[in-house]
């Protein structure tokens, strides 16, 4: 029996209200990175340095999404997608970071906005999903306590130019992979390295968080205000007390640090001592500032994570043993296939009593596609989604809190320091020509949403 074809999985057993939708971002899709007025984003900046990119690719077309926003429209119509989620691109709409706005920037936006609308199809938008204005990075980017301000400034104009008509929205994009990876290891732009890079980041990405949802609150008291968060399931490579002791490190570091202050925990410097010199940058009156309501968290989550206790890796004492290493099956981007993860952490997520609603916001798989007569095989990810759809109906079932399903993603992208090399999307993209043909994936999931 193929499974691809006979799945027993239903969207009715999922609920009348479950979400279901698909995810993007700007930088990764749309392309025309100095087109209209478009200011320079950290991304960019770092996609044109030699060597910071797989093959050297850069994502000064991307997938057009910029000229193509119509066409892509209409094949999530097509598959009966009823919920779109992008990202607005800050220095498309203020070159600079901060005033003034760029009206073609906002123009093209609400060129979007209407077109989504009018396709039946809701938008949710993502306010900062990791594109930087360059001219910030230049004052020190999330290194810079001014950089509160300068979020909050761009929540606030974002707000009053399309809060009209988009209700949905997710406040910053996996803080923990952003500052980790562009401010501590320096292999994600702006590629800054060092713990007190990452620390001010984190503090001012946390601060900036909590102050861009209260502007959203006051400008729109109606919407629907969510942020996301990167999580992954993590065990101890063996039952050893300093596995399992590494495995709690790498867990706070990964799944708490950022939703605890949030939710009015502070930061869980008991599990992770490192973040005690957070203290030097924590101000009179932050941590008061740190926490709100939000009325969904958004979890992205693709894979487990197994962990070791190692002495040579500073600050954390711990290290990942790899899918290759443990002999799993993996994904094109190594990322072990392990779809219970997702079951666990929703039920480590449902423990938090101040989430409100959760939703995957995130999910999906970088695998080799097949073209056979100009159609579009990938049977291992309609697998992946079928199997982590079963996980999300096994945690619904036992009453946990999960309330919508959002696939990464839309079409194949510029995939971030692997380039256009990992493919994730329902729709293959030739980045030759720019056709899409949706793959098999897409036409199951289309199905199933009929």
């Amino acid at each position: 029996m193929n499974k691809v074809e006979n799945s027993f999985l239903n969207k009715n057993q999922f609920g009348e209200d479950f979400l279901w939708g698909v995810s993007t971002a700007a930088f990764q899709i749309e392309g025309a990175h100095d087109a209209d007025g478009k200011g320079s984003s950290i991304w960019d900046v770092f996609t044109s340095q030699k060597g910071k990119i797989k093959n050297d690719h850069h994502a000064i077309t991307a997938c057009d999404f910029y000229n193509s926003y119509q066409t892509d429209i209409d094949l999530i119509r097509e598959l009966n997608i009823p919920n779109f989620r992008f990202s607005i691109s800050w220095p498309r709409i203020m070159p600079t970071g901060v005033h003034p706005v760029n009206q073609a920037g906002i123009d093209y936006y609400n060129k979007i906005i209407d077109s989504l609308l009018a396709s039946g199809i809701e938008p949710w938008i993502t306010l900062y999903h990791w594109d930087l204005p360059h001219s910030l990075e230049v004052k020190g980017g999330w290194t810079n306590r001014e950089s509160v301000t300068w979020f909050s400034d761009y929540a606030a104009v974002c707000a009053h130019y399309f809060g009209d008509r988009v209700k949905n929205w997710m406040v910053i994009n996996e803080p923990s992979v952003f500052t980790g990876a562009g401010y501590f290891l320096g292999i994600h732009a702006p590629g800054k390295k060092g713990i007190s890079n990452y620390l001010k980041a984190m503090h001012h990405v946390t601060l900036a968080t909590a102050k861009g949802a209260k502007v959203l609150r006051n400008a729109i008291p109606d919407a629907n205000i969510g942020t996301t968060f990167s999580c992954t399931h993590i065990e101890p490579a063996t039952q050893n007390a300093k596995d399992i002791e590494a495995a709690k490190r790498v867990d706070t570091l990964l799944n708490r640090t950022f939703i605890e202050p949030i939710l009015g925990l502070g930061y869980p410097q008991k599990d992770l001592p490192v973040l005690k010199k957070l203290n030097n940058y924590i101000l009179e009156d932050d941590l008061n500032n740190l926490d709100f309501h939000f009325d969904f968290i958004g979890l992205q989550c693709y894979t487990r994570e197994v962990v070791k206790s190692s002495l040579l890796i500073p600050y954390i004492g711990a290290e990942l043993v790899s899918a290759d290493k443990r002999n799993v099956i993996s994904t094109e981007m190594g990322w072990e296939v392990y779809p219970p993860a997702l079951y666990h952490v929703l039920k480590k997520f449902n423990e938090y009593k101040g989430i409100k609603k959760i939703i995957i916001t995130e999910n999906g798989a970088a695998f080799a596609d097949t073209v056979t007569n100009g159609k579009i095989f990938d049977i291992k990810r309609t697998h992946y989604i079928q199997d982590h759809l079963e996980q999300i109906l096994k945690a619904k079932e036992e009453g946990l809190n999960v309330e919508g399903y959002f696939v990464w993603s839309l079409t194949d992208n510029f995939e971030w320091a692997e380039g256009y090399n990992a493919r994730f999307g329902l729709i293959h993209v030739d980045f030759n020509t720019q056709k899409r043909t949706i793959k098999n994936s897409g036409l199951w999931f289309r199905d199933f949403l009929s």
